[in-house]
């Protein structure tokens, strides 16, 4: 099941908690371009099952977003894209703090999907 990051903004825990982790941040550095779980493993180094729970985590904050594709010959293929251009830790007037983060544009075509993968979640 491909999941798509929720345009409400993520809990400041949870995006400190990712970007506090190690292989999130390798995992962060090398999705400027769409990557598979198995060319992450081997581009990061991480263990298989480290990696899904590193790509929950960082799925959950909003900061990596899941595509999946089908290929001309049968079957799906998931890859993984960092999903945010900038994240913005604030402090306001009441000492409270927050977080925002800005992401890249989309096109129609990118918008559909993330309509189509949520649809099929519901299912």
């Amino acid at each position: 099941m491909v999941r798509v990051p929720s345009e409400d903004v993520p809990s400041l825990q949870t995006v400190l908690d990712a970007l506090d982790d190690d292989d999130c941040r390798a995992i962060l550095k090398r999705t400027a371009e769409p990557m598979t779980a198995i060319e992450l493993r081997d581009a990061c180094d991480i263990p298989r099952s480290t990696l899904y729970r590193k790509l929950e985590l960082l799925t959950d904050a909003s900061l990596l977003r899941e595509r999946e594709t089908i290929n001309p010959g049968g079957g799906r293929t998931t890859k993984y894209e960092r999903d945010f251009d900038d994240v913005t830790i604030s402090i306001d007037e009441a000492d409270r703090f927050s977080v925002s983060v800005e992401r890249p544009s989309r096109s129609a075509d990118e918008r559909l999907a993330d309509i189509w993968s949520k649809m099929g979640e519901e299912l």
